[in-house]
């Protein structure tokens, strides 16, 4: 029979209060106490980081006091959305200056992740910094030890730790309800043939943007209005090798996460990759069409993402399906639902195990801010840690490596290494910043 679960039910079977409250770590001692209030500045005010700021700002003990972005509309607007009380800045730097603030909120542009959050853990700030974390595996590592090295709470927006029933799909996986997992399929499908992000040619960049600024440790290339990408839509910088990985690194580590969580592994022994930009008639550099196999110990693990065809997988333009001896659990944003395996016995179709869904019950995003600010006054670490994000995030740069240098990339998880591939991959690992910018 099915087994649909409330909300009250799950919490009374689930038990996850301890997965959203953080895990204790030495991150020392509190630099907040328990009833003050979180002083917070904001690093990018675009989309995502208005999102950011306004569920900061909705959090009874914290303030934003700060906001900084380096083009005028996008830092008005966040002025309005504070009232007027954030006192705003262009260079962020001038943000971790300020002794008063506790925390920095980094929402801008992938490339623009790492530099921010290493010089405020140096400043002694704690850091809710945006997926994906970087943009090459090299400033990962540089991140994850400055968040140690200064004992500071960073916390990844992969919100999606914090929803009570992507927890409660992880909890099913990890009991074994699906039974043996040996398959993981992941994806995203859309449709923007033929003109996908069009093709504006360079120009002169708006007076309201420091577009040297925003190039930041990028090299340096004349403005375009899709590099820049702020529009009526996501901002378009995501489908430029300079400053981000295309679909893989932007929905890929939401899914790809919750993949390593469910099956408590940190990363592939190897990768592959493989697609193109075939079909459309833009200017951006990312495949439109790509397929990148995962090879873990006990089970292969597909991220696909096609931007020519919209036919959905079950009904579902993107998700995350366990296919397991028992059955085969799928789990978006909506809610999941854990389908019996059928096997023939005494010529009757015999379920396995009880069908079983649920549909989400709480704003990932809010509790995620939540939990953030919690851990900041407890030391603890949060329930995205600037580690797991690391590792996340450095298995979809890996299938980016594998699909730009056309190799078959053998991984050594544990030690972060190459353990197989030529020079082009090993030059994508690393990150060679423009001057005067620096990381470590």
């Amino acid at each position: 029979m099915a087994d649909t679960l409330s909300r009250r039910d799950f919490m009374k079977r689930a038990g996850l209060s301890t997965v959203a409250g953080g895990i204790a770590s030495s991150a020392g001692t509190a630099a907040v106490a328990a009833s003050d209030r979180v002083r917070i500045g904001v690093i990018g005010t675009g989309r995502q980081g208005m999102a950011n700021l306004q569920d900061f700002a909705a959090q009874p003990d914290a303030e934003v006091v700060a906001v900084c972005d380096v083009y005028q509309p996008n830092l008005d607007q966040a002025v309005q959305a504070t009232q007027g009380k954030a006192q705003p800045y262009k260079d962020f730097r001038q943000v971790l200056d300020r002794k008063d603030i506790d925390a920095i909120v980094v929402a801008t542009p992938d490339h623009w992740h790492a530099l921010p959050t290493v010089l405020a853990c140096q400043a002694g700030k704690d850091v809710y910094v945006e997926k994906p974390i970087c943009t090459r595996l090299e400033e990962g590592k540089h991140m994850v030890e400055a968040a140690r090295k200064y004992k500071r709470v960073v916390q990844v927006g992969t919100q999606q730790r914090s929803g009570i029933h992507f927890q409660k799909a992880v909890e099913l996986v990890q009991a074994n309800m699906a039974g043996k997992i040996s398959f993981v399929h992941t994806w995203n499908y859309a449709n923007d043939y033929p003109e996908g992000i069009g093709n504006p040619p360079d120009s002169t960049p708006p007076s309201t943007l420091d577009w040297d600024m925003w190039l930041g440790p990028a090299p340096k290339v004349p403005f375009n209005w899709n590099r820049f990408g702020v529009g009526d839509r996501w901002s378009t910088f995501r489908y430029f090798w300079d400053y981000a990985g295309g679909m893989m690194t932007d929905w890929g580590v939401h899914l790809l996460d919750i993949v390593q969580w469910a099956m408590k592994i940190d990363g592939p022994n190897a990768v592959t990759a493989y697609g193109g930009k075939w079909y459309l008639q833009d200017n951006r550099e990312t495949p439109d069409t790509l397929q990148a196999t995962f090879e873990y110990p006990g089970f292969v693990c597909v991220y696909e993402t096609r931007s020519c065809n919209a036919d959905p997988e079950n009904e579902r333009a993107y998700g995350i399906e366990f296919h397991g001896t028992e059955g085969t659990l799928f789990v978006d944003r909506s809610g999941f639902h854990l389908y019996p395996e059928k096997q023939r016995r005494n010529k009757q179709d015999v379920d396995r195990t009880a069908s079983m869904w649920m549909e989400s019950v709480n704003d990932a995003h809010f509790d995620h801010v939540r939990n953030f600010l919690d851990c900041v006054k407890t030391r603890r670490r949060p329930v995205s840690d600037i580690e797991i994000g690391h590792r996340s995030t450095s298995t979809c740069l890996l299938a980016n490596v594998a699909y730009r240098s056309r190799e078959r990339i053998v991984w050594d998880v544990a030690g972060q290494q190459l353990r197989a591939g030529g020079e082009e991959a090993r030059r994508l690992l690393t990150c060679e910043y423009r001057a005067p910018w620096k990381l470590g």
